[in-house]
């Protein structure tokens, strides 16, 4: 990619009202985290450079700051200009190593083998462990998941797609770490859900 190309690519496609942006965002993903496997409006006001989606963009833009290290997937540092970007527009540091990363983008859910990489926390301090923000293509028309706990009244369902490998076995995993462990935040085409580490995954019946 010619230089001048790549520093158009890095340097626009932000927020144009960054406080503004900010407060939405923040809004939609606090319902979305208070309420886990609801789908909420979110609204696509960034033009971030592929394969990093608008949804994943305005997330991490409105999360990720100076003091919060984001790690990238293979798919997204095949080139240097979504990293460049995010780093332009967040102050963000990008970081090699899953363990490090307070925030985390991953293009490819399919590719992700392993969500125990990622910080868990620690028993003193469970709210240091990494929030992954992954692309999906849909909410709905994905394989179903069944969810309980914290602010799910009964049982709520979210069928995203593509997510990561061996999930529900991953998840198990994920929430007996309880109170430490990931929080998983699905960036849509225009919305978020999410599934905080409180959230159980119930195994479908045999």
């Amino acid at each position: 990619m010619p230089a001048a190309t790549h520093n158009s690519t890095v340097y626009e496609g932000g927020f144009s009202d960054p406080v503004g942006a900010s407060q939405l965002v923040f809004r939609a993903l606090m319902e979305a985290m208070a309420r886990p496997g609801s789908v909420h409006a979110l609204p696509e006001m960034t033009s971030p450079p592929a394969p990093l989606t608008a949804s994943a963009s305005v997330l991490i833009a409105a999360l990720a700051g100076a003091g919060t290290p984001v790690w990238l997937d293979p798919a997204l540092t095949k080139t240097s200009v979504v990293r460049d970007w995010i780093v332009f527009h967040t102050g963000a540091p990008i970081t090699a190593h899953q363990s490090e990363a307070v925030f985390a983008v991953v293009a490819a859910p399919q590719s992700l083998s392993a969500l125990n990489g990622f910080s868990l926390g620690t028993q003193e301090f469970p709210d240091r462990s990494t929030s992954v923000i992954l692309q999906v293509s849909t909410l709905s028309e994905g394989a179903q998941l069944t969810l309980e706990g914290p602010g799910i009244k009964d049982r709520a369902s979210l069928a995203p797609e593509p997510m990561p490998q061996h999930f529900t076995e991953q998840w198990q995993a994920n929430r007996q770490a309880f109170p430490r462990g990931i929080d998983l935040i699905l960036a849509g085409h225009g919305c978020v859900a999410a599934m905080p580490r409180s959230t159980r995954l119930i195994r479908p019946e045999a």
